[in-house]
């Protein structure tokens, strides 16, 4: 029997979500043998074996150990340590035949550079996607991940759209859908979310859930204060629920506006949730607030309202068809679309075509027959 050894590549917390239902996928080929390589770029060791245990995903069988550091210092470490892995080839001998990476992290990147110099072919996931703002460090990631990847794997139209203009081949671009929404519609039924919102002291869509993490919505004490002063303000009608980025909860200490924030009690702040924890709390909400590009596809795929704290957007599907509104840094444009959520006028899109939960299954039909094995079929929704 033919064997397709693959190697896996995670490096952050969203990497897990997008790859827990590729592995499934994958474990339904008979012909195919993944290792899971996570280069440890962000780690929480109590966060991580939440993630293992909630997505439903073995333990990495390699971890690089990277750690944090600069962009660069992230991308080399990746690069060499990856380098290696490829080399020395997958336990129980052979070589790997393929490499999978998802999303748009400096291990995307690494991994992705890493596998080319030795000439093993890479799928990317989430291809296409693009904020057209070079100053953010994914764009780079993506652009240059695209640029050398062999398969590309695409969640919307307008991806196919950006890499067709690139300069790349139709036959390398495929359209699969949203691998995020798969872990999303997988996750729901076994979601504890009576439990979740009792503990928050919250009823169903009484509620809003806040996530800030970017620098331009954080790093300036004068930005961050006022995008607050609209939380606080709005919680006094609409309680908020914010669970912190340690980022955000760095800078709020450092500007002096925790105390602040004790006198709004309906702001409330949580740490870090397990990501069933969470889910349980925003397909409850009424209205989402984030700068997370990862929000933004679950908020419209749940058909909640999504105030997106950016001035673009990588996923512009989530706005054309479904329900983020582009806000940035505004202050004042928040306390408006807010006001929309509480009179009932803020208009909701829809859910995008094939964004249905079987997108791991058409990631894995394409690499079948990029490597003449026998696909796996997708059942229709």
């Amino acid at each position: 029997m033919t064997r397709l050894d693959i190697a896996c590549v995670v490096g952050a917390r969203p990497n897990f979500m997008k790859m827990a239902p590729i592995l499934r996928a994958f474990a339904e080929v008979p012909e195919i043998r993944t290792t899971l390589v996570h280069t440890g770029q962000h780690y929480d060791e109590a966060l991580s074996e939440v993630f293992f245990r909630q997505l439903g995903i073995p333990k990495p069988d390699i971890d690089l150990g990277v750690g944090s550091g600069s962009q660069a210092t992230q991308t080399a470490r990746v690069l060499e340590r990856f380098e290696s892995v490829l080399q020395e080839g997958p336990a129980g001998g052979g070589s790997y035949g393929r490499v999978v990476v998802v999303g748009d992290v400096n291990s995307t990147l690494a991994a992705t550079l890493a596998a080319v110099k030795l000439n093993i072919p890479v799928a990317h996931v989430e291809a296409g996607l693009r904020s057209f703002d070079r100053t953010m460090p994914e764009e780079i990631n993506r652009l240059m991940t695209d640029a050398v990847s062999d398969l590309l794997l695409v969640s919307e139209p307008s991806g196919v759209e950006n890499l067709l203009r690139e300069g790349h081949s139709e036959a390398s671009v495929h359209l699969v859908g949203n691998v995020m929404i798969d872990t999303l519609r997988d996750a729901l039924p076994r979601l504890n979310s009576d439990a979740v919102l009792q503990q928050c002291q919250v009823a169903p869509g009484q509620y809003g859930v806040v996530t800030l993490h970017r620098p331009a919505n954080v790093d300036a004490p004068e930005t961050l204060r006022k995008i607050l002063e609209v939380l606080a303000e709005v919680s006094e009608r609409l309680p908020l629920l914010f669970p912190v980025h340690p980022r955000t909860l760095g800078r709020m200490n450092e500007f002096g506006f925790t105390d602040w924030l004790k006198r709004h009690p309906q702001l409330r702040i949580l740490a870090p949730q397990g990501y069933l924890e969470f889910l349980a709390l925003t397909s409850n909400a009424r209205v989402i607030v984030t700068d997370s590009g990862g929000l933004q596809e679950e908020s419209t795929a749940l058909g909640i309202p999504c105030l997106t704290m950016r001035p673009n957007t990588e996923r512009p599907i989530t706005v054309d068809e479904g329900t983020s509104t582009l806000i940035g840094s505004d202050a004042d444009s928040l306390r408006q679309r807010f006001q929309e959520v509480l009179d009932g006028t803020y208009a909701l899109g829809r859910c995008p075509e094939l964004w249905d939960g079987n997108s791991a299954k058409r990631i894995a039909q394409v690499i079948c027959n990029a490597h003449g094995l026998v696909e796996p079929q997708v059942v229709a929704t």
